[in-house]
């Protein structure tokens, strides 16, 4: 049988930017290719067809982990869930019970074969807000496997996006199900706007994420 191989666009030791374990040390993988063309998307670079990349085994990605000797490992993309044999690279990870994986999922792809591991990872999943255009692409039966150690993140630009966000919120009635953080897309609405929002609907339970990796260094900046 012929071995799995990954296509892995950069890995890195970094701060992780958002999410339950904002501002720890985190070892990111980001996996090549993604199923949506969201308008804000910041990684769209590693979607593109001549973007540079290598080709890992299982093993080679274990390897980099264990030499990285950080215990929180962020896979992301793209879309980390289209790759191949995921399944079986979380359940490698996860073998080593010091270890703590976090997958960055787009919100379109079922998490259903995810929660039959014999360890589960946990998952960091936007709903797409209509600014975003791909809202239509979201899996609603996602929003029903999340839980306690999952994040669900609304990226917002505008009322409207965080309207929906609330409509989605009270509809399946997620706050203190799992965490739930509005986050900014950077340069089209103020973090102020999402405070005044918050506080307007009496939003408890509900955080204002900053992606902290665009406050530290450059926005624009790769392997943060």
């Amino acid at each position: 049988m012929a071995m799995s191989t990954y296509q892995v666009v950069e890995k890195f030791v970094s701060i992780n930017g958002e999410g339950r374990r904002a501002g720890e040390l985190a070892a990111f993988v980001r996996f090549k290719g993604c199923n949506l063309q969201c308008s804000y998307c910041d990684t769209s670079w590693a979607n593109e067809p001549g973007c540079e990349s290598e080709r890992l085994t299982k093993e080679e990605i274990l390897s980099w982990i264990r030499e990285a000797g950080v215990k929180n490992v962020t896979l992301t993309g793209g879309e980390p869930l289209l790759r191949k044999g995921m399944e079986e690279l979380i359940e490698a990870i996860l073998e080593d019970p010091s270890q703590r994986v976090e997958i960055e999922t787009n919100g379109s792809v079922d998490l259903k074969p995810y929660h039959t591991l014999k360890k589960r990872p946990s998952f960091t999943m936007d709903y797409k807000t209509p600014d975003s255009g791909m809202e239509k692409e979201m899996l609603l039966s996602n929003l029903e496997l999340l839980g306690s150690e999952d994040t669900l993140k609304f990226v917002v630009s505008s009322r409207r996006d965080m309207e929906k966000a609330l409509e989605i919120l009270e509809k399946y009635r997620l706050v203190g199900k799992t965490a739930v953080y509005f986050s900014p897309v950077f340069g089209r609405i103020q973090p102020v706007e999402i405070v005044d929002f918050l506080m307007e609907k009496k939003l408890n339970d509900v955080k204002l994420q900053i992606q902290l990796h665009k406050v530290i260094w450059d926005p624009q900046k790769r392997g943060v």
